[in-house]
């Protein structure tokens, strides 16, 4: 762990390891559980995925995982996770599955049943459908699209947001997304978020990575729009004026620093990272530049991220590193690829591409 700067009066501590960890949760009893595919994706399979969903308890409570449990296999394509409703709720390739949890399983006490089965639309590589529940009850998910998708006016359904409804592929919600690698929902104002991959090597056409707040009917323009008012060149005629009505963002990241998850810090760190979004940088393919953790301010107010960005577009100020030390030009440390809180106050990180989890805290005096 000695390649991790934190800033002063933070320590970081080895827990345990998982091939390719693609998304990590608390299951109500308090037990980690981390979703390891081996389809690839998004920034390379290059670390042994197990095709399964593991649990990494700490019954000794010492900080490190005691062991490791295999909870469900033969999943080659499993990303998101979900623990609501006395349920598990899975990702299977399209599907999304649920099974009967109660605190404490560490093996399914009932059979899985499918949820749902999104095929609106199928991408090869940006297969991942990552969830998440929000205080109204209502669950969302990420489906994404692809790159090489041309501009079409009629704006038909890829990449986008979906809420789980009852009906076979859910309802739409927000489209005009690329690539929504992340769904989280932050707690006490009823607001979900999403991260968006935009259009890979457009920074230089105005292209960026975005978190973005979930809600009925957005538009966020791709394959289009690289923002509101700012069309793609391959858009043509018909960009400028779909892109003059799509979704306004406030939080944008550079085109390669690919923001991979977020996770919202529940009130129990000291100022200025007290109830800020979190977001792990999983780096630019190839050089993993850019890789790192940032922290975006919250208004306490309105529940939302203040405007930001790493791009020099917006203000910066609300917008900080956390963690570093990644990038420092050797790819010997991992690509951080998830993050999530534990209800003790523990910030845990997950590396896919060495397998690495550990966790971040405030010291105690």
């Amino acid at each position: 762990m000695s390649f991790l700067q934190l800033p002063q009066g933070f320590c970081a501590h080895y827990y345990g390891t998982v091939g390719n960890a693609r998304q990590m949760r608390f299951a109500p009893g308090g037990e980690l559980f981390v979703a390891s595919p081996t389809t690839g994706t998004t920034g390379g399979n290059s670390y042994a995925g197990l095709a399964s969903i593991v649990v990494l308890p700490d019954d000794n409570n010492d900080g490190t995982a005691d062991t490791l449990i295999t909870f469900l296999s033969n999943l080659p394509s499993t990303q998101g996770l979900l623990f609501a409703n006395d349920q598990l709720y899975y990702q299977d390739g399209t599907q999304i599955m649920s099974l009967p949890y109660q605190s404490g399983d560490r093996a399914p006490s009932g059979p899985s049943g499918q949820v749902a089965d999104i095929t609106v639309y199928e991408s090869g590589i940006h297969w991942p459908k990552t969830l998440d529940i929000a205080d109204d009850g209502t669950i969302y998910v990420g489906n994404g699209g692809d790159q090489d998708e041309a501009c079409d006016p009629s704006r038909p359904f890829h990449g986008g947001i979906l809420a789980l409804d009852g009906s076979d592929g859910g309802a739409e919600v927000a489209k005009g997304m690329r690539n929504p690698i992340a769904v989280r929902c932050a707690r006490g104002h009823d607001r979900c978020f999403a991260v968006e991959l935009g259009l890979d090597y457009s920074a230089d056409e105005g292209g960026q990575e975005k978190l973005v707040l979930i809600q009925q009917g957005d538009d966020w323009g791709f394959p289009c729009c690289a923002t509101q008012d700012v069309p793609f060149p391959a858009a043509g005629d018909a960009g400028e004026a779909i892109c003059a009505s799509i979704t306004p963002d406030t939080n944008a990241f550079l085109i390669g620093n690919t923001p991979f998850g977020v996770d919202f810090e529940p009130g129990n760190w000291p100022s200025p990272w007290t109830g800020s979004a979190f977001l792990v940088m999983h780096g630019a393919a190839g050089t993993w530049t850019g890789e790192r953790m940032v922290a975006i301010a919250m208004d306490p107010t309105t529940g939302l991220p203040l405007p930001s960005s790493d791009t020099g577009g917006m203000d910066t100020g609300a917008m900080q590193d956390f963690a570093t030390g990644w990038d420092d030009g050797t790819l010997s440390h991992g690509r951080p690829s998830a993050l999530v809180f534990s209800s003790d106050g523990r910030l845990f990180v997950a590396n896919d591409s060495n397998g690495l989890i550990f966790w971040i805290a405030p010291m105690q005096n």
